[in-house]
């Protein structure tokens, strides 16, 4: 719905959807998609103008940060298994991805111009992946 005092709007379909952007800000939703689950994961990624905001709605999330040494390499994994509407701010330039199990919702916030062009991507190796698969079985086991 759409009209002069209020836009509302949702997105029930797999992945990731700006619902609302408006100057220099964007409103989106992220919801299951299999290319998340952790053993399929294959990046991490950092935004390098701005922190990035994300808010579980429903199901479950394990925000995944990655502390890396001057060549972008992974040394550290600091995961952090969200809670239902609590805010998460990944401050800029932190590497991160994440994993949802397949009823989660996750709000996110971020800027509008928030895109490839300035968020530079690490990609990871099996040994990272199945750190990630290990984390994610202790968190939800």
């Amino acid at each position: 719905m759409k009209n002069n005092l209020l836009e509302v709007s949702e997105y029930n379909a797999a992945g990731y959807a700006p619902v609302v952007d408006f100057q220099t800000w964007r409103v989106a939703m992220l919801n299951y998609i299999d290319e998340l689950d952790a053993d399929k994961i294959d990046n991490f990624q950092c935004h390098n103008e701005s922190d990035e905001v994300f808010v579980l709605l429903s199901g479950k999330c394990i925000l995944f940060c990655a502390e890396v040494d001057e060549k972008n390499n992974i040394i550290e994994i600091i995961a952090w298994n969200m809670e239902i509407s609590k805010t998460y701010n990944i401050k800029h330039g932190v590497y991160h991805t994440h994993t949802l199990s397949e009823d989660a919702k996750v709000l996110i916030v971020e800027n509008r111009d928030t895109d490839d062009n300035n968020s530079p991507k690490i990609m990871i190796d099996d040994i990272v992946r199945h750190r990630l698969v290990k984390i994610t079985s202790e968190l939800w086991s």
